[in-house]
């Protein structure tokens, strides 16, 4: 019987420590197409692409995550780009596909913000690389 009580200290521990580590926040700024920026305040763990869509920042993401395409291309700072994981083969084959391709750019659907972040500038490029014909700009869901 002693055993259920120390069950349930160990799992409100548990519980605990990772409702503390996913409220963390981080603000930083996406710079629009039009020079104006837009601070966004978010929990640490999700990516740019996610952050993006849910701020109504105008950063495309056609192929929904999938790493299929190039339209969530995002251009960071050098001393942000120097502390991140390097991009997987896939995503360095994409951004050869993207528009205004930089030494810092990334694709903002494998870009996990963390502390790093905090009053950082992302930098949105001026277009992107939609291979639909007729100009449809897929919606996030």
């Amino acid at each position: 019987m002693q055993q259920l009580p120390q069950l349930l200290i160990l799992m409100i521990r548990l519980f605990s420590k990772y409702s503390a580590s996913s409220s963390k926040m981080v603000t930083f700024y996406f710079k629009n197409k039009d020079n104006s920026l837009t601070k966004v305040t978010t929990p640490i763990g999700q990516n740019l692409l996610q952050i993006a869509h849910k701020n109504e920042v105008d950063l495309e993401g056609a192929c929904e995550q999938s790493l299929a395409c190039s339209t969530c291309h995002v251009i960071l700072p050098k001393q942000l780009y120097d502390k991140l994981p390097q991009p997987v083969p896939e995503e360095e084959d994409l951004l050869d596909l993207a528009y205004g391709l930089t030494e810092t750019s990334r694709l903002g659907c494998q870009v996990k913000v963390d502390e790093k972040f905090e009053n950082v500038i992302i930098q949105l490029p001026k277009a992107t690389r939609n291979f639909y014909v007729d100009g449809h700009k897929p919606k996030p869901h």
